[in-house]
């Protein structure tokens, strides 16, 4: 019999391991995204100083790229990584269904990466050492590679949420992946906020200048900068909340909390407050506040955006045929892939996964709980947690009193034909429901925890 290939599974029992790759690829947007939007931003800049004989600018980016070889490329050099490690162990599918979709566009990438490493150096210390003419070559090359690297990054994150167009699922090809609606409406939104981002850390730099005018010049570049991109990046939501799958419309319905846009228009509010504040009184502009804006745009703004992003992206975890738990939903001839579900419903989840102890592999009275552990990992955990804290807590589904029974119908009913749009198809068996069941009850404080096994009737929370 054939087994379907998950590796084990990573748990992380305190927060999940859904919210460690969340940390961490969210404090490396900041790092990436800051990055990317200074090197435009410095391309015009040291292209208007050079023009307007302003050398002072020059002083503004060579302290600004100082900050960012830090803040930047060796922080972001370091979380960039642990996105990899992270979500290797947490996905191991779904990265491999991106590698091999876009492998070279990968190596292309990181060939930009590298340029703009050079780059960024090359600007900084060729200050006053060449000729305004290659200076500027240097600013234009720097800010076009940086640019090139989110292009390419988006449209992979793109296919994540829905490949680019639907031949590609018969015929395969990276452009058919690749190139969709939702890539340039993610790319739109995401180049805004860059720079709304470059703005808010650039005033850290900015902060530290004694030279009131120069301080006051500055300001007003960054404010204006910010002002337009927060605009501008509002607007982009808008055409990217367009492109997205009905699955990721339900979701946002009825998943997200119900303050999350008051609580999103009131960051836009408040950044767009900011930059006004420092536009009208430079003075305002000190470090230690722009840091603290910094921090306030991390939890408020990156935190809640991402989370959401990857909440609409579900059941699946790229390109609508890899589940969130691992399991291959669907066929994709183009790719060669064929869908684990027909496996699993003949023979079942225990019978066909890999790393399972042979004393679970069938499921009886004395090891039922057990088995409904391992089930629970295997096929919840990406999603929720099995303690009472972490992302989405199992046992929060299933509150008051219910039986196994009441329980296990639910599981099959709602799960096994994947016609919850949120959810991935779990194809439970009679007794593999009755095991996971079981462990769910025992979730849940003992005294609210039923045993009978007859059917009664009972509200059970869906997902």
């Amino acid at each position: 019999m054939d087994m379907i290939g998950l590796y084990p599974t990573w748990f992380e029992p305190g927060v999940g391991s859904g919210w460690i790759v969340g940390f961490i690829a969210t404090i490396h947007v900041l790092f990436s995204h800051t990055s990317v939007g200074a090197a435009i931003f410095f391309a015009w800049l040291a292209n208007h100083a050079h023009r307007h004989n302003k050398p002072e600018l020059l002083e503004f980016i060579k302290r600004y790229g100082l900050f960012l070889l830090v803040f930047s490329y060796v922080l972001g050099s370091i979380t960039g990584p642990g996105i990899w490690y992270s979500t290797t162990v947490a996905s191991p599918r779904g990265i491999s269904a991106l590698i091999h979709s876009f492998v070279w566009m990968w190596a292309t990438e990181w060939v930009f990466f590298v340029i703009e490493v050079v780059g960024v150096y090359m600007l900084i210390y060729l200050v006053g050492k060449v000729d305004v003419k290659t200076h500027t070559r240097i600013a234009l090359i720097f800010g076009l590679t940086s640019y090139t690297t989110m292009l390419v990054i988006v449209g992979i994150l793109s296919f994540m949420m829905w490949p680019g167009k639907a031949e590609w699922t018969e015929t395969g090809g990276v452009l058919n992946a690749f190139y969709g609606p939702n890539t340039f409406a993610q790319l739109g939104m995401r180049s805004a906020f860059m720079f709304a981002m470059t703005a808010v850390v650039g005033g850290i730099v900015a902060g530290q200048f004694k030279d009131l005018a120069l301080k006051k010049s500055i300001a007003a570049k960054l404010a204006w900068l910010g002002i337009v991109a927060t605009l501008a990046g509002a607007g982009m939501l808008q055409w990217y909340l367009a492109t997205l799958p009905e699955s990721a419309d339900v979701v946002l319905q009825n998943r997200l909390p119900d303050y999350f846009p008051t609580a999103l228009m009131a960051v836009v509010a408040g950044m767009l407050a900011y930059f006004v504040l420092t536009l009208v009184q430079p003075r305002a502009l000190v470090t230690s506040v722009a840091a603290v804006m910094t921090v306030v745009m991390l939890v408020f703004g990156l935190w809640p955006e991402e989370v959401a992003r990857e909440s609409i992206r579900k059941p699946w975890v790229a390109g609508q045929y890899v589940y969130s738990n691992q399991v291959i939903g669907r066929d994709v001839p183009g790719m060669g892939v064929q869908s684990d579900i027909p496996k699993i419903e003949a023979h079942g989840f225990m019978k066909t996964l890999v790393f399972v102890p042979e004393a679970l592999r069938a499921i009886n009275d004395g090891n039922r709980v057990e088995a409904g552990r391992l089930l629970a990992l295997n096929t919840c955990s990406n999603c929720h947690s099995l303690s009472a804290t972490g992302m989405r807590p199992l046992r929060n589904y299933f509150p008051g009193d219910h039986t196994e029974a009441d329980v296990a119908e639910y599981l099959q009913a709602a799960l096994s034909g994947g016609n919850t749009l949120y959810m991935p198809q779990i194809p439970f068996n009679d007794e593999e429901a009755r095991a996971l069941a079981s462990f769910i009850l025992t979730l849940q404080p003992a005294a609210t925890t039923a045993t009978a096994q007859a059917p009664a009737s009972a509200t059970v929370v869906k997902e």
